[in-house]
Parts: structure tokens; C-alpha cells; sequence
């Protein structure tokens, strides 16, 4: 069957909806950045206190934290996503009636949202690692000779730091991210992959929604890179890292 390049059929009203295929389509794209920027945020939060436990002298700890980055990045996001999705409600019975009770698109979003969450973390806590050990080692022990205690010296001088030199590496994670959140689809979260292949297959346009749907991936990555390289332009620090 030869396909069928009509692009006219994006403002033809969705079987789905009222609105227009491209306006459906564009609703999806909201799933997909609310997921990619509260699971972002998730990861940073994360990603942040054990890539610093990876850099302390307390052996359970830095143990600890080996674990968590080597268990979340090493399993498959699809794995993960089925597991919080499928198995995980089963030892909660709380989060399971929560899931039962409640309209599916929000325990669609909140797994896609922990198991992004941490499946990125595993990956920015070796970012903050890697920071961290960049710095000079003479920063921390000025932070102690000026009476700062070493959690303040972390607090206020080294995890700062380790922040503004590893935005560039952030920038991928950030970029990664807005791609893997096409994952959620499996679990049924609307988000744009979804609902492209929604549109092929109610209309069996499969170009024209899947072109639309390239484009706003694109745009979004686009706004993405660009925010971080302003970012990054801000944060460079002067004689350590040269600005773009």
C-alpha cells in the first residue's frame, strides 16, 4: 500500500476529540514537557545528594549511593516503567487504590514521573560526581581554614561549584530526557508519541502525524538546548571554564 502524504488531514477534527488532529496532536506535547521537567527536577534533587555521598569518606554510604546509580542505570527505562507501573502497586496497596480510584492519566503521569525521575538521577549523580572530583582540592580546605564546617564547605562552596562546571553534560541529560519520555506511551500517558500514533492510526496518516510530531520534538529540544546554553553562558566560572 503506497502512502499517502496528505498533510491537509492534520486540520481535519480528530475522531478522538473535537479539535483539529495538529491541536490534538500539540495537547500531547504538554504531557511531554510537565513529564520531562518534573522528572528533571526529580533528577537534580536526587542526582545531586548521591553523586555528593559518592565523594565522602563513609564507606556504607558511598556503597549506598554505588547501588542506587548502579541499579537504575543498568536496567532498561522500559523495565523500570512496567515495574513501577505493574509489580510496585502490588506491595503498596495505598498507591494501588490511589491508582484504581483515580482518573488513570494522573498514575500514568506520577509512574512515568519516579521512574524518569530516578532512571535520570542515576545518570546526573555521576555528573555531580565527576564535578565535584574536578575541583580543586585546595577549595575545600580554604573553605575550612575560613571556620566553615565541611557540610557548610559542601553546602555553600563545593557542590555550588560542581553545579556551574557540569552544566554542559546536564545539557544532554535534559535533552535525553525529552526523548525517553516517549516511553510513557507503553503505560498509556497521552503524551506527543502517543497521540501521533493515535492520529496513524485512526486516519492512517502515519506521515503527516509522525512529521508533525518530529517537528514539535524539535522545537521543544531546540528550546531546551537553547535555555541550558543561556545557562551555561551565565554559570561559566571566570579562568576555570570558558563561556560560549
Amino acid at each position: 500500500m503506497a502512502l499517502n502524504f496528505n498533510l491537509s488531514s492534520l486540520t481535519e477534527t480528530s475522531l478522538l476529540s473535537d479539535d483539529p488532529w495538529w491541536l490534538y496532536i500539540l495537547g500531547g506535547a504538554g504531557w511531554t514537557i510537565g513529564l520531562m521537567l518534573s522528572a528533571f527536577a526529580l533528577a537534580l534533587l536526587l542526582g545531586i545528594i548521591v553523586g555528593t555521598l559518592r565523594t565522602l569518606d563513609n564507606k556504607p554510604l558511598r556503597i549506598l549511593s554505588e547501588g542506587w546509580i548502579e541499579l537504575f542505570r543498568n536496567i532498561p527505562l522500559i523495565v523500570q516503567i512496567f515495574i513501577w507501573f505493574f509489580v510496585v502497586p502490588e506491595f503498596i496497596p495505598w498507591y494501588k487504590e490511589w491508582m484504581i480510584e483515580n482518573d488513570p492519566i494522573w498514575s500514568q503521569f506520577f509512574t512515568a514521573f519516579i521512574c524518569m525521575g530516578l532512571f535520570t538521577s542515576s545518570r546526573v549523580a555521576e555528573q555531580v560526581r565527576s564535578g565535584i572530583s574536578s575541583i580543586p582540592k585546595g577549595l575545600p580546605n580554604a573553605a575550612r581554614a575560613l571556620g566553615m564546617t565541611r557540610l557548610q564547605g559542601y553546602l555553600y562552596v563545593v557542590i555550588p561549584m560542581a553545579m556551574r562546571i557540569i552544566v554542559p553534560p546536564l545539557t544532554s541529560e535534559a535533552m535525553n530526557l525529552v526523548k525517553n519520555t516517549a516511553v510513557a506511551l507503553t503505560i498509556g500517558l497521552p503524551e506527543l508519541t502517543m497521540r501521533a500514533n493515535e492520529m496513524g492510526e485512526n486516519t492512517f496518516q502515519f506521515f503527516a502525524a509522525y512529521l508533525w510530531a518530529t517537528i514539535i520534538y524539535i522545537v521543544i529540544a531546540l528550546a531546551v538546548n537553547t535555555f541550558m546554553g543561556f545557562v551555561e553562558k551565565r554559570c561559566a566560572i571566570p579562568g576555570f571554564i570558558a563561556s560560549k
